[in-house]
């Protein structure tokens, strides 16, 4: 039987007293944004959002626990960011949106962070629900990051496999991790560069023996990156089905899936919450347009990371995640 697992993909709204209170604390300018040395203040407050993001998901029922990344002021680009290899330089918009990071210049070798598991290691001791890790998938950090070091893009790209295989050694202990690979689709990559894009995450991949979900979104894959994609030894393909119904189904039927799919059916940039009936049976029109007769995990969750949401907003659309996951369970058995 299938087993439905509600989750999300991460990067969380900050609570609205610790956005006050981090505005104060950090200031307004582009070198008050994290750089991996705050200091007590400064992380006593992310401690206590983090606590709250937790509890937000565990009260709301979610099956997979995130740390929420808060101090993530750069997004998907924080794990360069606060490493000492990089410089971070002039603002770039975080793809087609109205947010911006910092261009994180790699100019040394990238060594061992610890940054991220440090995060995870903090998270783990406020739950004992299954813990998910986040990360940038490999294709997706090197197309967010400018290379000054290296010199080649399949050598930098190999580089940050490399990075993110040797930061996920390093973390506690995981049920699920998720590599968020938006730029597969917002910047495709060519013939050549799509099987290594497939083999970066491959890589990376096998550095934990969690269950691997990649998630792609605002968007569908190309078919031949899907294709190379599923070559990769993960388990779960994730599919945008907000921004793009008919791509995503069109991807699955001519080419099948993992034995595990995650589908983003609820909008993680729209404040409009969802009901969580209605994402049920998003899940079961899902179900009719495929030639599998089932999944043996099916990840629900929002379609795109949810910073970009109030907080209340954000705590509602987790409970209404992991109500569908329940209803879903209760129709399956």
């Amino acid at each position: 039987m299938t087993e439905y697992v509600s989750t999300t993909p991460g990067l969380f709204p900050l609570p609205d007293w610790a956005k006050d209170d981090l505005s104060d604390l950090k200031g307004h300018q582009k070198h008050d944004l994290i750089s991996g040395d705050e200091g007590d203040e400064i992380t006593a407050a992310y401690a206590e959002g983090r606590e709250n993001v937790i509890s937000a998901q565990v009260d709301a029922g979610l099956d997979r626990i995130s740390e929420g990344q808060l101090r993530w002021d750069d997004m998907l680009a924080h794990p360069l960011a606060v490493h000492d290899a990089v410089d971070t330089q002039g603002i770039v918009r975080y793809y087609d949106n109205n947010n911006f990071y910092r261009d994180p210049v790699v100019q040394g070798d990238l060594d061992f962070s610890g940054d991220v598991a440090s995060e995870l290691e903090s998270a783990a001791e406020l739950t004992d629900g299954d813990l998910q890790a986040v990360l940038p998938g490999p294709y997706s950090l090197a197309d967010l990051a400018t290379d000054d070091h290296y010199g080649d893009d399949a050598e930098f790209l190999g580089a940050i496999a490399d990075f993110l295989e040797g930061e996920i050694e390093a973390f506690p202990e995981h049920e699920t991790l998720f590599l968020l690979e938006p730029s597969l689709v917002e910047s495709a990559p060519e013939d050549g560069a799509d099987e290594r894009a497939s083999e970066a995450i491959d890589q990376v991949a096998q550095a934990t023996d969690a269950d691997v979900v990649v998630q792609p979104y605002w968007g569908a894959l190309e078919e031949k990156m899907y294709a190379h994609l599923l070559d990769a030894d993960i388990d779960a393909v994730g599919f945008d089905f907000v921004a793009n119904q008919d791509e995503n189904l069109y991807n699955i039927q001519e080419y099948g899936a993992t034995d595990d799919i995650s589908l983003g059916l609820a909008d993680g940039q729209s404040t409009l919450v969802e009901d969580a009936e209605a994402v049920r049976d998003r899940v079961d029109w899902v179900y009719d347009q495929l030639p599998v007769a089932e999944f043996e995990t099916v990840y629900l969750t929002t379609n795109t990371e949810t910073f970009y949401l109030p907080y209340n907003k954000f705590e509602d659309k987790l409970a209404v995640l992991a109500e569908a996951a329940e209803l879903a369970e209760v129709k399956a058995a």
